[in-house]
């Protein structure tokens, strides 16, 4: 078999495995996360279920490939805005960040749901999977983001009242506490809020909730992290 034939069964079976996880994503935004199934998708393909297996070993294991591919794309898209942000321009960072994940989400809606709608009943993530790789990431990064803003939003009194680390998941606040050492627990917490801001309006509007109430959701997102900079006593 010359290398030629390889690289080109090699082509057929990565498009054959991109319309897979294609047709898997609009199955779920008709039908939810339920609509996802190997059956499903080789019927819309005309493919029989074993030649589907041959691809992905189950549905676990496509929607292991699905999720850690979608939040990789996410994240690598906030992170790759805030970079070109100055450090020391921290309010530009986090609404960069903020509009990067917009844009993002509003390129691949069906990824948006994917990773932060309805889970897949019965799916659990493997500890070594991408997404969950991608998901610290994604935290980390925000985190990140608090924890240069925090002196100026201490001083104006952005969180209102004491945190413990007992407050949150054992395993995030290990990370908070290994990741930025010296960050109070109310730090967490005012990123956790802020988390909230920045998608509470992007979920409306991903869900199809916004736009039948606004003209221009673009408008009101952006006046609401205009808002949310300056309530961390920052601009940008």
């Amino acid at each position: 078999m010359t290398e030629q034939t390889l690289s080109r069964r090699a082509r057929l079976r990565a498009q054959t495995s991109a319309e897979i996880k294609e047709i898997a994503l609009s199955l779920m935004a008709a039908g939810g996360p339920d609509a996802i199934s190997l059956r499903a998708i080789a019927r819309e393909m005309g493919m029989t279920t074993g030649a589907i297996y041959s691809y992905f070993a189950s549905r676990d294991d496509l929607v292991t490939t699905l999720v850690g591919e979608v939040y990789e794309s996410a994240v690598q898209a906030a992170e790759t805005a805030r970079d070109a942000v100055p450090e020391s321009d921290t309010g530009s960072r986090v609404t960069t960040w903020a509009h990067a994940m917009r844009d993002w989400a509003l390129a691949n809606p069906e990824g948006f749901r994917m990773i932060y709608g309805d889970p897949v009943p019965g799916y659990r993530a493997p500890e070594d999977s991408l997404g969950r790789d991608a998901a610290l990431r994604a935290c980390t990064g925000l985190i990140g983001l608090v924890a240069a803003a925090w002196p100026m939003a201490r001083a104006r009194g952005s969180h209102d009242r004491e945190y413990e680390w007992t407050d949150f998941d054992p395993r995030l606040a290990a990370h908070v506490r290994e990741e930025f050492p010296g960050l109070p627990p109310a730090a967490l917490a005012l990123t956790l809020r802020v988390w909230g801001r920045m998608h509470g309006l992007l979920a409306l509007e991903i869900y199809g909730h916004l736009s039948p109430l606004v003209h221009d959701p673009a408008a009101v997102y952006q006046d609401e992290m205009r808002d949310l900079v300056a309530s961390l006593g920052l601009t940008g």
